[in-house]
């Protein structure tokens, strides 16, 4: 007989990437059990962004450990994604890892750049600061199903295509609560900046996903 080799595939550094994430939002719970209170039922009640809607949101400590909790998770749900489409060797696995991770964070970065930026040369900051901390708190949250997905994908499931659509459905069911409720709040003031909220919408909403999507498919 001869021997054949057998890859196993260690699984040491995602769980330690998924500890760390959940250090991350156990950190967030104790130290704002307040705003995590009404940050979990965010889809179901908007409390946590009216509470929450003054000067500096985007830089206070809980959403900062939010966001973080949010890069880390998305890009392993990311990473899995693509590991149960395109199926890679094991050792190219936490490189894949942080090419995405770093991928992520350049992308949110830029974006929060060009956003910020347009807010001040069209003097609506207000309005963009406010768009800003509503999309990434409903994005936050979504990453709580990026989280379980994960769990489920690293340890039961793994590679399971079926669960990643299912994670999918509802995370952008997660998000597209939060936009509906951002327009229905804002209404009168889309309106009244109507082309400033399509230039918005053309430039950095859909145009980096249909890049992102080309690249994908490419």
């Amino acid at each position: 007989m001869e021997p054949i080799s057998k890859t196993v595939e260690s699984l040491d550094w995602m769980t330690m990437v998924l500890f760390f994430s959940m250090m991350v939002l156990a950190l967030g719970k104790y130290l704002f059990q307040n705003k995590f209170l009404n940050f979990m039922i965010l889809p179901f009640n908007n409390k946590y962004v009216v509470l929450n809607n003054k000067k500096g949101r985007l830089l206070n400590w809980f959403h900062i450990l939010l966001t973080i909790f949010q890069l880390i998770n998305l890009s392993l749900f990311l990473f899995l994604a693509q590991k149960a489409f395109y199926p890679m060797a094991p050792e190219d696995y936490l490189y894949s890892f942080f090419i995405i991770l770093g991928g992520v964070l350049l992308f949110q970065l830029i974006k929060l750049l060009l956003q910020l930026g347009k807010g001040i040369v069209f003097n609506t900051q207000g309005m963009v600061i406010d768009l800003l901390f509503n999309k990434t708190s409903y994005l936050n949250h979504s990453s709580l199903v990026m989280f379980v997905a994960n769990i489920a994908l690293v340890y039961i499931y793994k590679d399971s295509q079926i669960a990643i659509y299912a994670a999918l459905i509802l995370i952008i069911s997660i998000n597209a609560i939060g936009i509906f409720k951002l327009m229905k709040n804002h209404q009168k003031v889309i309106i009244s900046h109507f082309f400033y909220f399509i230039l918005y919408l053309c430039t950095l909403e859909i145009a980096p996903l249909v890049i992102v999507g080309s690249y994908l498919k490419d």
